[in-house]
């Protein structure tokens, strides 16, 4: 109880003996940088689980299917086109990118392109819907290691944080509520809509608290 409690209570990024003390940091320590790039291969392999499932997919994603259709860009190429278009969102925040920021849009870009030929694509619903909740907790893994890592949240991130600096919600509303946003964006847009990206909506902020946490108790 006490650890779903802390999961709901999280409303700012910890920061351990790893983290960068600039998130504008161009020499960042190596250990730093590790968990960062980790991280966000941890996010974009979440990504591609949950599309691999067959159940929809996240709601970013969505959106990008969406460009993909009226464009013909690949998935990863339309995901790096809606990382740098939301960057423009920060502006009003007070947001500042950092390497993180920049690593987001390539890493995420690249490995939802390259991994999904070698994931496993299930028959059966129960397995289907069990992969989505599995790509929906590595997201939030992901996350995690890559916000600790202080090097400049990455543009979707970046977004959650900077309104959540400002409404001082809890981290998991705020994430939420863009994650349902967008999703309407992109399905207007003739992106995918299933249960896999309801299941994301509502479950990526207790996740990405979760991750927080798990990378907080063991990777101090």
């Amino acid at each position: 109880m006490e650890i779903i409690k802390n999961i709901f209570s999280i409303k700012k990024i910890p920061i351990l003996s790893w983290s960068s003390s600039r998130p504008l940091s161009l020499k960042p320590k190596i250990n730093t940088f590790i968990f960062l790039t980790f991280g966000l291969f941890l996010f974009g392999l979440g990504e591609t689980i949950l599309i691999a499932s067959s159940q929809g997919v996240s709601p970013w994603t969505v959106f990008a299917q969406g460009i993909s259709k009226n464009t013909n860009f690949s998935i990863g190429l339309a995901t790096f086109i809606v990382s740098v278009s939301v960057l423009l969102l920060w502006i009003p925040l007070k947001q500042k990118p950092g390497i993180g920021t920049i690593l987001n849009a390539i890493i995420i870009s690249i490995v939802l392109d390259y991994s999904y030929p070698y994931l496993p694509k299930p028959d059966q619903f129960f397995f289907q819907i069990l992969q989505s909740f599995i790509g929906v907790l590595i997201v939030g893994l992901g996350s995690g290691f890559y916000l600790i890592a202080n090097l400049g949240a990455g543009p979707r991130d970046g977004l959650m944080t900077g309104i959540q600096n400002i409404t001082k919600l809890p981290i998991y509303f705020v994430r939420a509520s863009i994650e349902i946003t967008v999703v309407l964006i992109g399905w207007y847009l003739g992106g995918v809509v299933g249960l896999g990206t309801i299941i994301f909506a509502l479950f990526v902020g207790p996740f990405v608290s979760l991750g927080l946490l798990i990378v907080k108790i063991f990777f101090k």
